[in-house]
């Protein structure tokens, strides 16, 4: 009795120190903000709220730690020293080369906003005709908040593709944008999801790697992100596109009456960089697209042509108007610094037997020579085994300078066989070795199975014995 008591008191004494060795570990987590409670409990007891002062001390703060993150392609040897910017994320590529030659954290993600709808627009001219009927329905409207871009669009209203691409690119209209994707992608007999389904296809081929896009016009969703680079390319892509050229370049259109609306409406192209009596006009702007959420901030994107080079600048992340003058500023830099190399001039790697197109190029700055870049073939996955065309993409010190596709040489060809053929020959050993591995294994685990299947013999014949045997003995226990 006496143990049982002094046990009792044991456990009792260590659950009230547990208790109190509990007390400060709260205190500390209250002190270090990780107390919801204690947080509110803080904020309630502190009320006050930050002057406009303060708030806006700290966005120019925040603006100019941006402004002063580092170029990433000034770090690149004898590579010209491009302007900082205040985007968080800038670039600026060659359209017809794919060359990249400015960049500043291109590859983060960030939320696109509107810009989003060069996306939509490029998968719409590949898989619709501009004569195709859009049309409105509640779906097409009931998302939309009172300060979202629209123009006003009725349901049961109907207009062209065409008409609603002025109202995309122009308006920016996310209402048409919605339906663009809404009705083509029922022609298609995928549906809205469907579209969305395909610009992350076209995305992919492009050579997009960290986007993904859950809607066609760009309102937030924290599942719906691009980067600078991946938007670089759907902007070079969108801009082949002839009719992406002649609608981006009217300043203004006029929709006319509809099925439901008499009265005309005004579309005017919002990118300040296309309008010549605008402050930011810039003469070799030819199109673009503008974009802004609370947590986008600005973004834009400009495709500019001054006669001997086509260049697309992007930018993320951007502070209101600055993002007219970063893309100004890159412009400059670009159209000042670099010049084509044509490849047909340069000496081929074994590997090419020739180029595709006889005007291929890649960029480069005036210090730095032809024989300084690295070049590397590059097959679809479904070329790998049997392929005469590829890629051909070149880098300077990892820098992508320029694509081109190309006719493969016999050589390449002998030697991307006799890597088949090995990858196939490790692929049986390994598969061998590890059938070895698995007999060995199993040669290893065999005395004890035997022991194991012994053991299970011995209990199943002796067992019932046993068991008659103290049956036997509580019987005659119970005679006595």
């Amino acid at each position: 009795m006496k143990g049982k008591v002094i046990l009792k008191k044991i456990g009792i004494g260590i659950i009230t120190t547990a208790l109190l060795l509990s007390q400060p570990m709260q205190m500390v987590y209250a002190e270090e903000g990780n107390n919801p409670e204690a947080t509110e409990e803080a904020a309630d007891a502190n009320p006050e709220e930050k002057t406009k002062e303060q708030i806006a001390a700290e966005e120019a703060a925040k603006k100019q730690a941006s402004y002063d993150t580092p170029v990433d392609t000034n770090g690149l040897e004898n590579w010209p020293t491009g302007p900082n910017v205040y985007a968080a994320s800038a670039i600026v590529m060659d359209i017809d080369s794919g060359a990249v030659i400015y960049g500043k954290q291109i590859d983060e993600k960030r939320y696109p906003a509107s810009i989003t709808k060069l996306l939509t627009v490029l998968v719409a001219l590949e898989n619709a005709n501009l004569t195709d009927k859009i049309t409105f329905t509640d779906e097409c409207l009931n998302f939309l908040e009172w300060d979202d871009a629209n123009i006003g669009m009725r349901i049961g209203e109907e207009i062209t593709l065409e008409e609603a691409l002025y109202g995309v690119l122009l308006a920016s209209a996310n209402e048409v944008s919605y339906a663009v994707a809404k009705n083509v992608g029922e022609n298609l007999g995928i549906g809205y999801d469907g579209f969305i389904e395909l610009m992350n296809e076209r995305a992919q081929e492009l050579g997009c790697k960290n986007s993904h896009w859950v809607n066609a016009n760009g309102l937030h969703d924290e599942n719906h992100y691009t980067t600078a680079y991946d938007m670089a390319l759907i902007a070079s892509a969108v801009y082949q596109k002839e009719d992406f050229q002649r609608i981006e370049q009217t300043l203004e259109y006029k929709l006319g009456k509809t099925n439901l609306v008499e009265e005309e409406r005004i579309l005017d192209q919002n990118h300040k960089m296309l309008w010549p009596e605008n402050y930011y006009y810039y003469p070799y702007a030819k199109a673009g697209k503008t974009g802004y959420t609370d947590q986008s901030k600005t973004t834009l994107v400009t495709m500019a042509d001054n006669g001997n080079m086509r260049l697309a600048a992007v930018v993320l992340g951007d502070y209101g108007v600055d993002a007219y003058e970063d893309t100004r500023n890159m412009f400059e830099y670009g159209f000042g610094n670099f010049r084509k190399v044509m490849l047909s001039e340069q000496s081929k790697s074994e590997d090419i037997e020739s180029f595709a197109d006889s005007n291929a190029y890649i960029v480069l700055p005036e210090a730095v020579d032809f024989t300084n870049v690295d070049c590397e073939i590059q097959l679809s996955d479904s070329d790998v085994n049997n392929a005469d065309m590829a890629t051909a993409v070149y880098t300077y010190q990892g820098n992508i300078i320029g694509k081109a596709e190309v006719k493969v040489s016999d050589v390449y060809k002998a030697k991307q066989s006799a890597a088949v053929t090995e990858k196939k020959d490790s692929k049986k050993s390994t598969q061998t070795g590890a059938a070895k591995d698995e007999e060995i294994s199993w040669k290893g685990y065999l005395p004890l199975i035997v022991m194991g299947g012994i053991t299970v013999a011995i209990l199943f014949v002796f067992l019932p014995i046993w068991l008659h045997l103290q049956r036997k003995r509580r019987k005659n226990r119970r005679r006595r």
